[in-house]
C-alpha cells in the first residue's frame, strides 16, 4: 500500500487543480477505496488521445486500489454539454448515443482494467425522476448562479439564445454524483463549474462533498490549440499503428514533455531522466520514439509497435509511415482543396498531376483515400501521401 504522500503525488501528476486537497487527504487517510467518477457523453463514435488524459488518470486511481466509475452520459448526451459552446447544440438521438457508447467501452478498456471498472449509464437514475423531483432539483440553483458560467454569461451579454434545457446539464451532471455517492470526480478544466455543482448538490442531499481533480486540455499536434478532430490536430486511438507512430514522432520538441506527463505511464523519475539526456545532447526524436512506441503498444500491441517505424516498402494503407517524415507548413487565408495543397507542398509536379492521382485513388490523408472534394481546413494538420513514395505532414496555417 502506497503512503498518502505517494498517492497524492500520483493523483496530482499533470493535474491542473485539486479541490479541496485537504479533504482528499482525509479521504485517503480513511484507508477505504474511494469511488472515483468521470463522465463521458458519447457524442462521437471515436476517441483521440485528448480524451485519454482523463482515462489515464482513472487508471492511476485504479492502480492505487480505488474504485473507478466510468459514467456514460446516455441521458445527458441527448441534452448536449453546452460547455464552451457559443450556440445551442443539436441533441443526439437515443440510438446515436447508445451506438457511440458501445464503441467507447471497447476503446477505454485498452486503458482501464475491466475487472476494476464499474460502467454505468446515467439514464438509469435520471429517468426515474418524476416532474416533482426535477422541480425540487432545479430549486437548488439560481439563474444568477448559472449565469456565472463564462459561456452562458457571454451568450447572455451578446443576446444569443440559451435554451432552458441547457441549464439542466450542470444539474444533471451534479446529480450523477449524488446518485453514485462519488468521493472524487475528474473532469477537464472547462468542466469546473459542473464539477462544483456536484459538490453543492451532495451537500444538499446530505452527503459528504466529492473532491475534484481537474485535468488540462491536451494540446493537439500543432502545440497550440486543444486536440480536436475538427481541427485535424489529433491522434485517434483507433488510427493505424504507423499513422499514430508518425504523428507522435513528428510532434514539436516543445510538446514532448507535456505528452509524456499526460499520456505516458512511465514514472516522472524516468521522464526526468529522458529530459536530462536531451539536455546533454541526445536527439529529441529518439525520446519521442519511446513515447510513440508506448502509445502504439497500448492500443495496438507490441508487434504493431515494433513494426510501425518500418520504411522499406511501406504503404500508408497498412498503417506504416517513413521514419523520416518531412513537415511542411503552408500559409493561406482560407481552406484549400486537397489538389492545391499537394501542388503547393511539392508532393506532385503540378495541379494536373494532383487531379490525376485523386481520380485514380492515389491520394491518402491520414491513411484514408480522398477525392477531389476533400477540403484541407485552415489550422489543421494531416499526414498526406501522394502516390507510393511521396509523404509529408502538412500544416495549413493562417497568413
Amino acid at each position: 500500500m502506497r503512503s498518502i504522500e505517494e498517492q497524492l503525488a500520483l493523483i496530482k501528476r499533470g493535474a491542473e487543480e485539486v479541490l479541496v486537497e485537504a479533504d482528499l487527504v482525509e479521504k485517503l487517510k480513511s484507508g477505504q477505496p474511494l469511488r472515483v467518477k468521470a463522465g463521458f457523453d458519447p457524442t462521437a463514435p471515436d476517441l483521440h488521445l485528448g480524451h485519454t488524459v482523463l482515462i489515464n488518470k482513472l487508471r492511476q486511481f485504479q492502480d492505487l486500489g480505488h474504485q473507478v466509475i466510468f459514467l456514460v452520459g446516455d441521458f445527458t448526451g441527448m441534452i448536449g454539454d453546452p460547455t464552451g459552446k457559443s450556440a445551442t447544440r443539436p441533441p443526439l438521438t437515443r440510438d446515436q448515443v447508445l451506438e457511440n457508447a458501445e464503441t467507447y467501452k471497447a476503446q477505454v478498456f485498452k486503458i482501464l482494467d475491466p475487472a476494476k471498472t464499474e460502467v454505468v449509464f446515467n439514464s438509469a437514475w435520471i429517468e426515474q425522476l418524476t416532474p416533482a423531483d426535477f422541480v425540487r432539483l432545479t430549486s437548488h440553483c439560481t439563474v444568477a448562479r448559472m449565469l456565472e458560467r463564462d459561456d452562458f454569461s457571454k451568450r447572455y451579454a451578446a443576446n444569443q439564445s440559451i435554451a432552458l434545457h441547457e441549464f439542466l446539464y450542470p444539474l444533471m451532471q451534479g446529480y450523477d454524483s449524488v446518485a453514485l455517492r462519488a468521493d472524487v470526480e475528474l473532469g477537464g478544466t472547462d468542466q469546473k463549474f459542473n464539477l462544483l455543482m456536484g459538490r453543492e448538490l451532495q451537500r444538499v442531499y446530505g452527503q459528504k462533498s466529492q473532491c475534484i481533480v481537474t485535468m488540462p486540455l491536451l494540446e493537439g499536434l500543432d502545440g497550440v490549440k486543444k486536440m480536436s478532430k475538427s481541427l485535424g490536430n489529433y491522434v485517434g486511438i483507433q488510427e493505424p499503428p504507423g499513422v499514430m507512430y508518425g504523428k507522435l514522432v513528428s510532434i514539436p520538441d516543445s510538446l514532448m514533455w507535456r505528452y509524456f506527463e499526460l499520456l505516458s505511464f512511465r514514472s516522472m523519475e524516468e521522464i526526468d531522466a529522458f529530459r536530462s539526456e536531451v539536455d546533454r545532447g541526445a536527439n529529441p526524436r529518439d525520446i519521442k520514439i519511446k513515447l510513440a512506441e508506448e502509445i502504439v503498444t497500448r492500443f495496438h500491441g507490441e508487434v504493431a509497435a515494433a513494426n510501425a517505424h518500418r520504411s522499406a516498402g511501406n504503404r500508408m494503407k497498412d498503417g506504416e509511415l517513413p521514419e523520416s517524415l518531412p513537415e511542411i507548413q503552408l500559409l493561406s487565408t482560407e481552406d484549400m482543396p486537397i489538389a492545391a495543397v499537394l501542388n503547393k507542398a511539392g508532393l506532385v509536379k503540378n495541379a494536373a498531376a494532383a487531379r490525376d492521382l485523386l481520380s485514380s485513388g492515389g491520394v491518402r490523408v491520414d491513411g484514408a483515400v480522398v477525392d477531389r472534394g476533400f477540403l484541407f481546413q485552415l489550422g489543421s494538420t494531416h499526414v498526406c501521401q501522394a502516390g507510393k513514395k511521396s509523404f509529408a505532414k502538412i500544416i495549413l496555417k493562417a497568413e
